[in-house]
């Protein structure tokens, strides 16, 4: 199978801590209302929702990309942001007081006008719009609680995990670490159709609650390069290290932006049904400069000036593979709580004993010729009569892959070397 594939897991683990005081919370938050409304009038008022965290989600997406990349520096990164962002709304919903407020914080979200349930409501829609099964794009999202046997976890909770999240739980025996570590990787190979394998090494013992979010993406070009056309080629790493790496070619019309200021050139690659790749490519020397100023109003200034043009594109076909500790970008961004001994997890559990021990994200990504091996289909592009634009990604870039419909950012990362494992 040839394809274009990213997926990505976002893990979050949770251990008892000891406090002094153990009584019990009251919960004197309002409860939550239900609304009825009829279906077409709840799937305009959803989109909307689901469209209103899409700014907080980009700016989570590069505010995260600038904590765990050195700018200029060759070292691969590759995460999806928005699986993340998922993974840690799911364990707000466990959250209180502080503990709370920065994770909302820490996702950008507190600068929407939307009430913590209208947040939960947004997601809840994402993960439906991005499972849809009629798009021509596979992308499978999905969410799994792990919970220590004998481990009471408040029906609330439960219940909103499953509501918004479509959360499967599982009952496991962390203390079984072997067993459990199986458990959860068995899991994670099967929703990753066997991309992701031997995710976890290890667990903590004392790990009571293990909160995992998936996705998986293939995504087929509208426009396929023909295999014919590729060749091995020189990709300059550094000033001082060159590789060799496959390298696709194809020509044809497609949307391009110089932008002169930062040193760079954007190419839209469009996926069939409802996404794109953004390969931006700085000019030599330019790598940092571009890594510093990405941003939500940069990438919405490139959109501005993109135009359709006749390019001849060489781009690597590669395989990457990223695996995140995300405990230091985290509280970087702003929740330094939820792993300390002051986190109020208590809506889990009705007590505050509960921290995040451990947080790790893990993405893999492979870009190709045809996307998915397809039935052989030909079809002839138009080409305005003009001198093709020679575009060699064959130095590093940065890759961002968006779906237009839920306006998110799938993934996102720097291909610094294509070679490396």
């Amino acid at each position: 199978m040839r394809f274009v594939l990213c997926l990505c897991l976002c893990i979050l683990m949770l251990h008892a801590v000891v406090h002094g005081d153990h009584h019990k919370e009251h919960d004197d938050d309002d409860h939550h209302h239900h609304h009825h409304h009829n279906d077409s009038e709840k799937h305009d008022h959803k989109n909307v929702t689901c469209h209103k965290i899409a700014p907080s989600n980009a700016d989570f997406a590069f505010d995260f990309y600038h904590q765990v990349t050195s700018p200029g520096a060759s070292t691969n990164v590759f995460f999806s942001p928005v699986s993340i962002s998922t993974a840690l709304s799911m364990l707000s919903l466990g959250a209180r007081t502080e503990t709370l407020n920065q994770i909302i914080e820490g996702l950008r979200l507190n600068h929407t006008d939307l009430t913590k349930e209208e947040i939960h409501r947004a997601f809840q829609y994402l993960i439906h719009m991005l499972n849809k099964p009629d798009s021509k794009l596979q992308v499978n999202t999905g969410n799994a609680v792990f919970i220590q046997k004998e481990f009471k976890v408040l029906d609330k909770f439960s219940g909103d995990m499953k509501h918004y999240y479509e959360a499967t739980a599982f009952t496991t025996d962390f203390k079984n670490t072997s067993e459990a570590v199986k458990q959860v990787n068995d899991y994670v190979e099967e929703k990753t159709h066997g991309k992701i394998v031997d995710f976890l090494t290890a667990i903590d013992e004392a790990t009571v609650l293990l909160l995992l979010n998936y996705i998986f993406f293939r995504g087929e070009w509208e426009k396929q390069f023909s295999v014919n056309d590729t060749k091995i080629g020189d990709f300059h790493v550094d000033e001082n290290t060159v590789v060799q790496v496959p390298m696709m070619f194809r020509s044809g019309m497609y949307d391009i932006a110089h932008d002169e200021e930062l040193g760079c050139t954007i190419v839209r690659l469009p996926y069939k049904g409802e996404a794109s790749a953004f390969v931006i490519l700085p000019n030599e020397g330019k790598l940092k400069l571009v890594e510093d100023a990405l941003s939500r109003s940069t990438m919405k200034k490139w959109m501005s000036i993109v135009h359709q043009r006749s390019v001849n594109l060489y781009l690597p076909k590669f395989t990457m593979s990223s695996t995140l500790d995300l405990k230091e970008p985290l509280m970087k961004l702003g929740m330094p709580v939820i792993f300390s001994n002051a986190a109020d997890f208590s809506r889990i559990t009705g007590y505050r004993d509960l921290t995040v021990s451990k947080a790790t994200h893990k993405a893999v990504v492979s870009v190709d010729e045809r996307g998915t091996e397809a039935a052989a289909v030909t079809a002839i592009e138009m080409i305005r009569m003009s001198v093709p634009f020679t575009i060699k990604m064959n130095r590093p870039f940065l890759l961002l892959i968006a779906s237009d419909e839920t306006k998110s950012i799938l993934f996102m990362g720097k291909v610094a070397d294509p070679t490396a494992k």
